[in-house]
């Protein structure tokens, strides 16, 4: 049985396993660091305020009754704009719906606040991802993202126009 379930700051540790695990994972996937989370950088405190973002929406996917996935949705710069962020699926749920359950909810919860737009930020060598996007409608920008380690090049930009969900 496949569920999603949006976190309040409560829910921090829950969090905390999961974006640990991810950045254990999957390091070059992510803006942020393991290290960055880490010794100092991991406080309950910290933990609890990225769980409190204001207007954002923080989801984790269980599986079985395992908290196997995680996302957000955070305001983006226009009004109407939202974005996909902290996507991440463990490896041994991967292929079994889990990150289409998240992009929904993601979908959902942005048309349910009035957003036109969600856009996301991916690697440009996630195939795997980008194909996982790609099938939930969302193209490329013409524009570079956040810089990529070495300040070669950036991540990629992904949009996807929302009517309903």
């Amino acid at each position: 049985m496949l569920e999603v379930r949006a976190l309040a700051a409560d829910d921090w540790l829950l969090w905390r396993k999961l974006r640990l695990a991810a950045l254990t994972e999957a390091p070059s996937a992510f803006g942020s660091m393991l290290a960055q989370w880490q010794g100092s950088g991991d406080r309950e405190d910290r933990w609890r305020a990225r769980l409190s973002i204001h207007g954002a929406c923080d989801l984790v996917a269980f599986l079985d009754g395992l908290p196997v996935g995680m996302a957000s949705g955070v305001p983006g710069e226009a009004a109407q704009t939202l974005e996909l962020i902290s996507m991440w699926v463990d490896p041994t749920a991967r292929g079994k719906g889990v990150g289409d359950c998240l992009i929904r909810a993601v979908e959902r919860w942005a048309v349910e606040r009035g957003a036109t737009m969600l856009w996301l930020s991916v690697m440009p060598d996630n195939h795997k991802a980008i194909s996982l996007y790609a099938r939930h409608g969302f193209t490329y920008r013409d524009e570079t993202g956040a810089p990529l380690p070495g300040g070669i090049g950036g991540d990629r930009v992904m949009v996807k126009e929302l009517a309903s969900v």
